[in-house]
């Protein structure tokens, strides 16, 4: 007997009218075309930074191992607990500036675990950063048609004093693919959402191109042809794997739209609004992280939820004072209190990742959660003390079975690069036994 599935190529676009559609992966693929792939699950991380520590003292669970419970600043967590490891000790001294600059230093070293070289000028110089080792052993292997996507709330200066004597570039930017060569991210949700979904067709004409821009339509209705003659191949799994798809695109249209983000503007720059709404902001990119890993478009990304040193006004929280401002607690109850309501929204923000990625399936019907690491972490711990040790740490996913969940993992002294080497052991980059400039071999427990 023969099987009712005809063969079916693997598409990763639907096109019309001048636009590109990305896919997500579909399970008919997965079991025919990528039957190759299916052995081989990709893996996947996200980096989540937050500027200036974290007030430890509502942050540290008391409990280790399994016994672990949920602090006031981690209770966001509550839905996800079992899918989420806490480290705690790791330190960075490659981050310890020359002098003062400790949130500049740290945050350019928080990645590649390599000293920054102090200067103002262009003759920056850090280290290559273990998001981008990844990137690129993916890259070699043509894993996805982008090697990595590096985004942020704030763009910021690109060049300049950013933090005493530390040039910006440094405080800008947590992914570095080589010593001198920072990635600089994109601060535009549009300009994200246009890149990875609503590419133009190469073939496109102009005047269709000015089409689709005069009428405002959704890129859904431009490729809507395309769509329905694929949907009568797929089965119903499938069919409704792609209505969920156009459903979640098209509410990241509206609110991309609520946002008023612009397209990409050549010649005009881009700089820090302090009026824009870093909640909604935040929500789209967290949403466009989760789109890129469900279409397979990347399995890496970075995400700055503001610069280092930020002292953005959380006025939402009903706080008045600026972020870095509070950071500098000098131990007075009031500035404790606003960083904990600080400290408490951005966890939550990652909570919100971390529980679309758990309720997102890929081609295989797994979880997303299940196939990544979703890290989170800050370029010092204390604020006040620019303390580089004991920073927070939390590991959201499982990465195919590599890191033991669930769990309180106490870690003091030991170098974060080491917890780097386990990461990128576990993205399935080999050969890696050292890394940055004290890392020498993966983190114990690191897989349970």
């Amino acid at each position: 007997m023969s099987s009712t599935k005809r063969p079916l190529s693997r598409r990763t676009f639907l096109r019309g009218a001048g636009a590109l559609m990305a896919l997500p992966l579909l399970e008919r693929w997965g079991s025919t075309a990528h039957a190759a792939e299916a052995t081989l699950a990709p893996r996947r991380l996200a980096v989540f930074y937050v500027p200036n520590g974290i007030h430890m003292q509502k942050w540290m669970p008391s409990g280790t191992g399994p016994a672990w419970e949920l602090t006031p600043t981690l209770q966001p967590l509550a839905a996800v607990k079992s899918d989420v490891l806490v480290i705690s000790g790791l330190a960075n001294d490659a981050g310890k500036p020359d002098g003062d600059g400790h949130h500049a230093a740290g945050t350019a070293a928080l990645l590649s675990c390599m000293k920054a070289f102090k200067t103002e000028g262009t003759d920056f110089h850090a280290g290559i950063s273990m998001d981008q080792v990844i990137a690129r052993h993916l890259a070699q292997q043509k894993a996805t048609r982008f090697a990595s996507l590096e985004l942020g709330n704030d763009a910021g200066r690109g060049i300049g004093n950013c933090d005493s004597g530390y040039a910006c570039p440094y405080a800008n930017n947590i992914s570095w693919a080589g010593p001198r060569t920072p990635m600089a991210k994109e601060a535009r949700p549009k300009a994200v959402f246009d890149r990875l979904f609503g590419g133009l067709d190469p073939g496109t004409t102009q005047a269709q191109v000015e089409k689709r821009r005069a009428y405002g339509l959704s890129i859904i209705d431009f490729v809507r042809e395309d769509a329905t003659s694929l949907q009568k191949q797929l089965g119903a799994t499938d069919r409704r794997k792609l209505d969920e798809y156009f459903t979640s695109v098209r509410d990241l249209e509206k609110q991309l739209e609520a946002l008023g983000q612009e397209g990409p503007a050549c010649g005009v720059p881009v700089s820090p609004d302090d009026s824009e709404d870093p909640r909604a902001k935040t929500k789209a990119m967290m949403d466009l992280i989760v789109l890129a890993f469900q279409c397979d478009l990347t399995r890496v990304a970075t995400f700055m939820l503001a610069n280092a040193r930020s002292n953005k006004v959380y006025g939402f929280l009903g706080l008045s004072g600026g972020h870095h401002a509070y950071s500098h607690h000098q131990f007075v109850p009031s500035n404790f209190d606003a960083l904990s309501r600080i400290d408490r929204w951005e966890v939550e923000q990652y909570a919100y990742l971390v529980r679309r990625l758990k309720e997102s399936r890929d081609a295989h019907g797994a979880s997303l959660l299940d196939t990544s690491m979703i890290y989170f972490t800050s370029e010092i711990e204390d604020g006040n003390g620019h303390i580089h040790r004991n920073l927070p740490v939390l590991i959201a996913g499982r990465c195919g079975g590599a890191v033991g969940t669930d769990r309180h993992l106490r870690a003091t002294g030991v170098p974060i690069a080491n917890l780097y080497i386990s990461m990128m052991r576990a993205m399935g980059v080999p050969g890696i036994t050292t890394f940055g400039s004290d890392g020498t071999g993966e983190l114990p427990g690191f897989g349970g």
